[in-house]
């Protein structure tokens, strides 16, 4: 299946947000205004769904619902991107009730990261429509430390033009959703190598544990020819990361993926770099492909906006400087 590569945003456009996950009820309404208000900064309109605000026991809404407001987003013309509102646990509930060919008339930009892991990356396989980890909507309500993600945001769904991924100065992992002013900043390190190599590749993944849930399914992309990005969130720890990686490995396809590029731990996590170069190094399968570690993307902040789907080219080397570069997107 060829892949599309939907129009790139611009000034004016529409930005729809839905909620495949969890309530926009989750964030509240002064997040919900900061956010909104950001995003019309920006140059875009901003709409949202029909169902965003329900709120059930596990402060979500019904398939029913959330899969109205999905092809609702995607059968509206003057919609160019869907912004989900925030993660959760249940994307995956949607994947049997998507009518596909509503996807592949009408393609366009769908963000979002975490449990949105699952709606993408199965969007990818059953349409060929590429996809993007991105912010959630939630995060366009963030005050301070913006910056970065905006530049990326920009990079990958406005301008046309290849780029590389340079890491960010500083970086975050507190409540900021609690405390917009009282914010912890720490100096990024920036990423590093475990194994050395060159490729080029086709991106997939996002959220491990989130991607783990497509194994045995149709809606997994095959993952030969991959470059794969993965992070995990603070729920993760060392044993059930090295777990979740084992069960990625022994899935058709993965002796011919081309790299890894691992998105920067949570603090709760406890990773250190020690341990995970450890957890990898255990991998004979991973021995002969490049991998890098704690780069932005993940569940702390800033993060970077990538293609699922689009194509990057890497260049790990100890005594050189690392080179992450998005060829399409």
């Amino acid at each position: 299946m060829s892949s599309m590569i939907p129009r790139k945003l611009k000034t004016g456009d529409e930005i729809r947000v839905i909620a495949p996950a969890r309530s926009i009820g989750l964030i509240g309404e002064n997040l919900t205004k900061i956010a909104k208000e950001k995003l019309e900064e920006m140059g875009f309109k901003v709409t949202f769904g029909k169902n965003v605000n329900e709120k059930d026991e596990f402060i979500s809404s019904s398939i029913k619902s959330r899969i109205q407001d999905l092809h609702e987003a995607f059968l509206d013309k003057n919609v160019k991107m869907i912004m989900p509102v925030i993660g959760g646990y249940n994307s995956n509930q949607l994947l049997k009730s998507i009518d596909w060919s509503i996807i592949k008339e009408n393609p366009k930009i769908i963000g979002g990261y975490s449990d949105i892991t699952a709606l993408q990356n199965a969007l990818f396989a059953k349409t060929g429509l590429v996809t993007y980890s991105s912010p959630n909507f939630s995060v366009f309500g963030m005050k301070k430390g913006f910056e970065y993600i905006k530049d990326y945001f920009n990079k990958c769904l406005i301008e046309e033009k290849e780029f590389f991924i340079n890491p960010s100065e500083k970086w975050s992992n507190d409540a900021w959703y609690l405390n917009q002013e009282d914010r912890l900043f720490i100096k990024n390190e920036g990423p590093y190598v475990i194994n050395e190599g060159e490729t080029e590749g086709e991106i997939l993944g996002g959220n491990l544990c989130t991607f783990q849930l497509l194994h045995g399914t149709e809606y997994i992309p095959s993952l030969k020819g991959s470059i794969l990005f993965l992070e995990d969130d603070e729920y993760t720890n060392p044993m059930l990361f090295d777990r979740d990686l084992q069960s990625l490995i022994h899935q058709s396809g993965f002796s011919q993926i081309k790299g890894i590029i691992i998105g920067r731990f949570e603090k709760k996590s406890e990773f250190t770099k020690e341990i995970l170069t450890k957890v990898i190094k255990t991998k004979k399968e991973l021995d002969k492909i490049p991998v890098i570690a704690d780069v932005d993307f993940g569940h702390t902040y800033p993060m970077i906006t990538f293609p699922i789907g689009g194509k990057a080219r890497i260049s790990a080397f100890f005594n050189k400087k690392i080179k992450i570069e998005i060829l399409e997107h």
